[in-house]
């Protein structure tokens, strides 16, 4: 959407405000020995508590408040009470909602607990190049060179991006043009940022797979080759200059 009064304004910055605090607290709330269904219940009450409806049960029936994927699985993960969390889990929490007519995104991959695995340098990269991507951003940008920002970290990194999941506009409802911000380098893509448009930014930062698959539950993403995958994910306004991140209340970046 393109804001276009102060009450644009006000309403993208309360739902922003809901999916930021859903998405801490559900990160804080995440403990070894609990199941994804648990953290998914708990996220759904904060949302309804703050007047917000889940975005993907809203839109697409999807079964669960918000999107919870738990080490090989990328993206868009179904709660389930027999998905049980462990020290050292890679963890990815998508919350998207509505309220009073405006739709706020964001996301975010964490360890929990001990780093035993050795997967926090795959979430400070993941990250550091969402930070880096939306520095660059501002009206008149070329998409496809943001998405050249993305590629190029990763790989002076030593990781790859996922080139099937992308950012999207959003604001009236949850996907809006432009439809696709890839994470990498697309020449045919010759579409610009807009300033006063509303865009969620996200990375799909992976230690080898190009590629997400449907794991066959019609949800559920993962990699056909065990890969390990970060996404980090703020709602922004797009400016002349700094944007405006409307999802920071998330702390991804704290």
């Amino acid at each position: 959407m393109s804001i276009t009064s102060n009450a644009d304004i006000s309403g993208m910055e309360a739902v922003s405000e809901a999916v930021g605090i859903t998405l801490k607290k559900m990160r804080e709330y995440a403990a070894p020995g609990m199941s994804t269904r648990e953290l998914d219940e708990y996220g759904g009450r904060l949302l309804s508590e703050l007047g917000a409806r889940s975005a993907p049960k809203l839109t697409y029936g999807f079964p669960g408040w918000t999107c919870i994927s738990l080490n090989n699985e990328v993206a868009h993960g179904i709660p389930s009470e027999h998905k049980i969390l462990k020290e050292g889990d890679l963890i990815n929490v998508d919350v998207s909602a509505e309220l009073n007519g405006y739709w706020g995104d964001n996301g975010g991959s964490f360890v929990l607990g001990e780093d035993i695995h050795n997967h926090n340098p795959l979430v400070n990269a993941s990250k550091l190049i969402l930070q880096k991507a939306i520095n660059e951003i501002r009206g008149g940008v070329k998409i496809a060179d943001v998405g050249d920002l993305i590629e190029r970290s990763a790989k002076k990194m030593g990781y790859r991006v996922i080139k099937n999941l992308v950012g999207h506009g959003i604001g009236r409802s949850l996907h809006e043009e432009p439809k696709e911000i890839p994470n990498y380098y697309d020449r045919r893509n010759k579409n610009r940022f807009h300033k006063n448009s509303v865009v969620a930014i996200e990375t799909f930062i992976s230690t080898k797979a190009s590629y997400a698959y449907d794991m066959g539950d019609g949800w559920t993403l993962v990699t056909n080759d065990g890969s390990f995958v970060a996404q980090h994910e703020h709602t922004i306004i797009v400016t002349d200059g700094k944007p405006v991140i409307l999802t920071a209340s998330n702390g991804i970046w704290s």
